[in-house]
Formats: structure tokens, C-alpha cells, sequence
């Protein structure tokens, strides 16, 4: 049996029925929002951004000094 085309294999593909799913109630809103204090949520952020700076600095740093004395 011969290989099929590729137009063959396209019109077979779009001739296929497509299913559509029943759709789904919309969700109901929350009544009770609680405000959200990112500050105390989050402090360990500001400690770990603080840390990646520094030795990112001293990296910066430290590349410098290695080009001048390999130069």
C-alpha cells in the first residue's frame, strides 16, 4: 500500500469532528478579600537581593583585578 500524501494526510485531519466541551458555570466572586501585607509576607526577599548584590559586587570586583594582572 502506497504512502499516504501530505495533502491526503491534511484533508483527513480537517474532515475529523471537533468536540467542544459543555461550558462551565462562571466562578462566583469572593465576598471576603483580605488584605495581604507583602512587607511581612516577604522580608526575606529584601535580605536575599541585598546578599546577591554584594557578592555579586565582589565578583565585578574581583574579574577587574584578574584582568589588570593578567593583562
Amino acid at each position: 500500500m502506497a504512502k499516504k500524501s501530505r495533502r491526503a494526510r491534511r484533508a483527513a485531519r480537517r474532515s475529523q469532528a471537533v468536540r467542544l466541551s459543555e461550558p462551565v458555570a462562571p466562578l462566583e466572586a469572593e465576598a471576603d478579600v483580605q488584605e495581604v501585607d507583602f512587607s511581612s509576607e516577604y522580608h526575606y526577599v529584601v535580605e536575599d537581593l541585598k546578599r546577591i548584590g554584594i557578592i555579586a559586587a565582589g565578583l565585578l570586583v574581583l574579574l577587574i583585578l584578574l584582568a589588570f594582572a593578567f593583562a
